[in-house]
């Protein structure tokens, strides 16, 4: 992707009227891949879904080994070419609680080394407060043409 000078051409609350934006330039047969959505005033926002004890670390950490746990008991499965059917689901299921047994331990683990101080479970994600179409600078008179008419449709919201 080349560096080339860019223009806001629209800036949008949501992420659904900027996509909206695009596509509409799409299907106007504008070559969108000179048009990038930007995120500005991008704030880190992280959601408490509870506390956090031995409990709720053991499980956590049992939930993220088991899958891995059984993924490698059946590649290894697959293997044994006398019987790779019942090997593999066996050994899936062996791997399935081993995994979940070492994820536990290892939650508990990590769990004890906070020592309290994180013991509240959450989640993180980033929210940009609007969202910029920018295009080539070349192409920006045409693209600003071509938004300014969806703006004019019932939920266009165009340049704020």
């Amino acid at each position: 992707m080349t560096e080339e000078h860019r223009r806001p051409i629209a800036s949008y609350e949501t992420y659904r009227e900027a996509e909206r934006a695009v596509d509409h330039l799409s299907d106007q047969g504008f070559p969108v891949d000179r048009v990038a959505i930007i995120g500005q005033d991008i704030r880190l926002v992280e959601q408490v879904t509870g506390r956090l004890g031995f409990g709720g670390s053991a499980l956590q950490g049992a939930a993220s080994g088991a899958l891995p746990g059984a993924l490698i008991g059946w590649l290894f499965g697959l293997v044994n070419w006398l019987d790779p059917v019942v090997s593999a689901l066996l050994l899936a299921l062996y791997g399935l609680i081993f995994g979940a047994v070492v994820g536990a331990l290892f939650g508990l683990l990590m769990h004890s080394l906070q020592a309290g101080r994180r013991d509240f479970a959450s989640f993180r994600s980033m929210q940009p407060s609007r969202y910029e179409v920018v295009v080539d600078e070349a192409v920006a008179d045409e693209a600003e043409r071509l938004v300014a008419a969806l703006g004019s449709t019932p939920g266009g919201s165009g340049r704020n």
